[in-house]
C-alpha cells in the first residue's frame, strides 16, 4: 500500500510528474519509520529529523502531509507491524541545478511488513573501498542520494559479507551503509560523532540519551582502525533491525556479546512503553 498525492492507493504504480527533482536530480530526503501495536516508534523524532533536513537542503518539509501518510499507511500495517518508507522531494523543477524558487515539496510513501525475525540479526561486515564524505552535509542526511551505500553493499554481499563498513576520507570507520556503528572497549560503547560523516539514527540518539539507565556507557568518539581491530565488541543499530550484533569484520570471527543484548533490551523497553508492544 503506498501513499501518493494525498491519498492512499492500492497499487503502487502512480502517474508521477518526470520533472521532480528527486527523480531527476536526487533532490530530496527520506525516512524508514517501523510500526508497533499500530504507532510508528519516535515519530516525533523522524519528523523533526525531517524537518532539519529539509531546512539543510533549503526547503520546508510539508510536516502535516507526512504526518497524514503516516498516521494512514500506520493504521493499515497487519498485525499493528510494519515498515514505513516516506520520501519527500523538493518537487518539480525547470531542467538544471538551481532550485526553483518557490518548491512545491512531493510526499509519497509506501507500506511494508515487519516481522521480529528483523530484529537482532547477526551481520558479517566488509570494508568498503567508498569512503563517506565528512566534508558533504549529505552525510549526516537521509539524502536519496544513495548510491555509495547501495554500491559499498553490493561490493559487500559480493564478498559474502551482510553489510559494508564505511570509512570517512580520513580512514576512520563511520558507519555501515545502512545503519550506526557502535564500538564496544574496555566497558564503553563509542559511536563516532556526526562530524565523522555520520548519520543522527533514531536509535542511535536513543541509545546515547538512555543507555545510562540501561547499564550503557555510551558516548561518542572518533574511531580509528586500532579501535575496530581491538573491540571486545562491535554491533549496528538503525530503526527496522534495531540492532545488529556484527559478528565477522573482513572474514574476522568476532562475538556478539552483552552491550547488544542490553541496547536491545532497551529498545524493546522503550517500544514496549511508547506503542504498547511486546517484540
Amino acid at each position: 500500500m503506498i501513499w501518493f498525492d494525498g491519498a492512499l492507493h492500492a497499487a503502487a504504480t502512480q502517474p508521477f510528474d518526470l520533472s521532480d527533482r528527486g527523480l531527476t536530480l536526487a533532490d530530496g530526503l527520506f525516512e524508514t519509520i517501523a510500526v508497533f501495536g499500530g504507532v510508528p516508534f519516535r515519530l516525533a523524532d523522524h519528523l523533526a529529523r525531517l524537518d532539519a533536513a529539509a531546512a539543510v537542503l533549503g526547503f520546508a518539509a510539508p510536516g502535516l502531509e507526512a504526518r497524514q501518510a503516516i498516521d494512514a499507511l500506520a493504521a493499515h500495517a497487519e498485525g499493528g507491524r510494519g515498515v514505513i518508507r516516506l520520501t519527500v522531494t523538493r518537487g518539480s523543477g525547470p531542467r538544471g541545478l538551481k532550485p526553483p524558487a518557490a518548491p512545491v515539496p512531493r510526499v509519497f510513501a509506501s507500506l511494508a511488513p515487519w516481522s521480529r525475525t528483523m530484529a537482532f540479526v547477526p551481520a558479517r561486515l566488509a570494508t568498503a573501498a567508498i569512503r563517506r564524505n565528512e566534508t558533504s552535509p549529505v552525510s549526516q542526511l537521509k539524502s536519496l542520494a544513495y548510491l555509495d551505500n547501495v554500491l559499498a553493499f553490493t561490493a559487500a554481499q559480493e564478498a559474502g559479507a551482510d553489510d559494508a563498513l564505511m570509512l570517512n576520507t580520513a580512514g576512520r570507520p563511520a558507519s555501515s551503509t545502512m545503519a550506526n556503528l557502535f564500538v564496544v572497549r574496555n566497558g564503553a560503547v563509542l559511536t563516532p560523532p556526526r562530524s565523522e560523516g555520520v548519520l543522527g539514527g533514531i536509535m542511535r540518539g536513543l541509545l546515547l540519551a538512555h543507555g545510562a539507565g540501561a547499564g550503557l556507557d555510551c558516548h561518542e568518539e572518533p574511531i580509528t582502525a586500532e579501535m575496530i581491530a581491538t573491540a571486545d565488541e562491535i554491533f549496528l543499530t538503525n530503526s527496522v533491525r534495531l540492532v545488529l550484533p556484527v559478528t565477522a569484520l573482513d572474514r574476522r570471527p568476532l562475538e556478539a556479546g552483552p552491550m547488544a543484548e542490553a541496547a536491545f533490551a532497551l529498545f524493546r523497553r522503550l517500544i514496549g512503553e511508547e506503542c504498547g508492544a511486546l517484540l
